[in-house]
């Protein structure tokens, strides 16, 4: 699968991981789905962490009630949800076996690794629909 990110969205990702470092940001990939599965992020919806301040290092958290404020939000933009961004603090962009066990499929998953306060590496995923394991995407950056 592909996805589509801009410039602005992608640099947001970014700035998001390093403003909450050393904490995970989380927040949601708002765009289209085409009709052969790509998606086209065309906004971020950044959200705080709800995750208890013992456990932002490592996990994080989207209180429902953020979730579906950005929902209504892609809603009146006439866009979808496409997917969640996160950042992995002083680890590699790779999902754990958290982001395993809570993720959904069809969405991306795209995660930052932002090391010593300073974003690296951005990678996406998609999770199987057997749930059993993720697949890269192609993440391709746009203008």
């Amino acid at each position: 699968m592909t996805i589509a990110v801009g410039s602005v969205e992608f640099d947001a990702i970014c700035r998001h991981g390093e403003a909450d470092y050393p904490h995970e940001c989380c927040g949601l990939l708002i765009g289209t789905f085409d009709a052969g599965g790509k998606k086209t992020v065309l906004q971020t919806f950044p959200i705080s962490n709800s995750r208890e301040d013992a456990a932002k290092r490592n996990r994080f958290l989207i209180d429902p009630k953020d979730l579906m404020r950005g929902e209504k939000h892609a809603r009146a933009s006439k866009q979808d949800v496409v997917g969640f961004y996160h950042s992995h603090p002083d680890h590699p962009a790779i999902p754990s076996q958290f982001d395993l066990d809570h993720a959904w499929p069809v969405y991306s998953y795209i995660i930052v690794s932002v090391r010593e306060g300073r974003a690296q590496e951005l990678l996406s995923y998609e999770l199987r629909a057997d749930r059993s394991s993720f697949d890269p995407e192609d993440l391709m950056k746009g203008p």
